[in-house]
């Protein structure tokens, strides 16, 4: 900041940048929230034109939203809003309030006025067709309900879950660095488009010296369940999929469809669009429908897809699920932070590894300890002490919740573990992150006191030093410094 009139210049080194940069958190949305923060009310009215979507938003309402539009759907006329409130006691306005304001922002009913100036809500009728051909049947015939000839060689439910998951494991691999990422075999590489995603999603990164490696958000990633995994992952597939020819509306109705599908069933491709074709195509390669040939007009929806928008997805019972059930309580953590994994796995030991040092490794065994230098290295990746020991938590060995049970406590994990990873934690959190702006070079001690106390006196200043006539005032407050600044300089000081 200069002026040239007088002369008097208080170099300010005036760059905008943030004085520390914190970790950027993985962002993981349901159904609602991509809705109501990613799409405007002219793209819902596009969606509400199918009916699977209109059936997935109806199920994704909260209770009392539900209520609501049951009790409306099937009238022709706006309803005063006194009459809705009236619906509910009194003690619950603010679960009324809250689901009032999400059907709002779905753009599933408007307000609208009635003879006499009262307000009323009227349903989307978009919406409301949507809804009544999805539940009581009508309208075009969903393209997976073509019928089919008896498959000769029918695939079970353990054949499709075992399927599901050796592709998505797959993707797994490959973001930790143990997949075959230049391999030219179906059973262990992923697509190209798996790839794009990946790098669109910034799970991960291309890098000059290590090519494509793992991101902060990519180690949360790797710590969330499978179903929040595929749906954030189907998340950033429609982001792009307009990119690639394919319209967003008819990809999130036949997810849709898919999800609503019954498990080890097939169903038909014929009466699909080239557009769909290729989205079916995708989803084989991620595992959430299998299909022996690309061409075949046959397919079977695996639990991957059924439970993808699922948020309260039913646990599993088949025979190959309990299996995996077992297979999950693998981790025995002890009081002097040694970790014992009981895997052959190398997805399981890569992901210990985000947060152990690891010390041998055996056939069907991996010793590591949690040190402060490796929680550390994982907290500056992204991952929450939260996130640790909720993982070790869900897979702790069957012996260790069985001590949780028997001494009765909210830990299957020694408290003293979980303590020492939360103060690690703890130690990182001390500091306080604010984006600022460096102010230094004051030609005068006189400028530097006016322009700091001006700072200080509207809240603005983060930090000063007197001494080398440096301070630091918040981003949002430069604007104001800076005019300040100006007017004091053509005044003469």
């Amino acid at each position: 900041m200069a002026d040239t009139k007088s002369g008097r210049y208080a170099s300010s080194s005036a760059a905008i940048f943030p004085l520390v940069q914190g970790p950027e958190n993985l962002e993981c949305k349901n159904f609602q929230e991509y809705l109501r923060t990613r799409q405007t009310p002219e793209t819902l009215e596009k969606f509400y034109h199918y009916p699977p979507i209109c059936l997935a938003v109806f199920r994704e309402l909260p209770e009392i939203a539900r209520q609501f539009v049951i009790r409306i759907l099937f009238i022709d006329q706006p309803v005063p809003q006194a009459v809705v409130s009236s619906w509910g006691a009194q003690r619950f306005a603010k679960e009324q309030a809250e689901a009032t304001s999400c059907l709002t922002a779905l753009n599933v009913w408007r307000v609208t006025a009635i003879p006499g100036g009262l307000a009323a809500w009227e349903l989307s009728p978009t919406f409301k067709k949507g809804v009544r051909q999805a539940l009581m049947g009508g309208g075009k015939p969903w393209p997976m309900t073509n019928t089919l000839d008896k498959d000769s060689k029918p695939r079970d439910i353990p054949f499709l879950d075992s399927y599901a998951m050796s592709r998505w494991r797959c993707v797994l691999h490959y973001m930790v660095g143990t997949g075959a990422r230049n391999s030219t075999s179906d059973a262990e590489a992923i697509s190209p488009d798996a790839v794009r995603i990946l790098l669109h999603a910034n799970l991960m990164k291309r890098d000059e010296r290590d090519g494509i490696t793992i991101t902060r958000q990519g180690f949360q990633f790797l710590l969330l369940d499978t179903r929040a995994q595929v749906w954030h992952f189907m998340l950033q597939y429609l982001e792009t999929c307009e990119d690639r020819g394919i319209a967003l509306p008819e990809c999130l109705s036949m997810l849709f469809q898919l999800s609503f599908a019954t498990l080890g069933r097939d169903y038909s491709s014929e009466g699909m669009n080239n557009q769909m074709l290729t989205f079916l195509q995708h989803l084989r390669e991620f595992g959430l429908v299998y299909q022996r040939k690309r061409k075949e007009c046959r397919f079977y929806p695996t639990r991957l897809a059924l439970n993808v928008t699922n948020k309260d997805a039913a646990t599993a019972t088949t025979a190959a699920d309990e299996e995996r059930m077992q297979e999950r309580g693998y981790i025995v953590v002890e009081t002097n932070y040694r970790v014992y994994a009981y895997t052959d796995s190398q997805l399981q030991v890569a992901v210990l590894g985000l947060f152990t040092e690891l010390l041998y490794r055996f056939p069907n065994l991996v010793v590591g300890v949690l040190t402060r230098d490796a929680v550390r290295q994982a907290l500056r990746g992204g991952i929450t002490a939260e996130q640790i020991v909720s993982y070790l938590e869900q897979y702790a060995h069957p012996n260790m919740k069985l001590v949780e049970s028997a001494i009765q406590s909210k830990s299957c994990l020694p408290p003293t573990v979980v303590d020492q990873i939360k103060l690690w934690e703890m130690e990182r959190n001390r500091f306080t992150y604010t984006e600022g702006v460096v102010y230094n070079q004051f030609l005068s001690q006189n400028d530097f006191v006016t322009l700091r106390d001006y700072a200080q006196s509207i809240n603005m200043l983060v930090w000063q030093n007197e001494r080398t006539r440096t301070m630091v005032v918040q981003k949002n407050g430069h604007d104001d410094v800076k005019r300040y600044w100006k007017k004091y300089s053509k005044s003469g000081g």
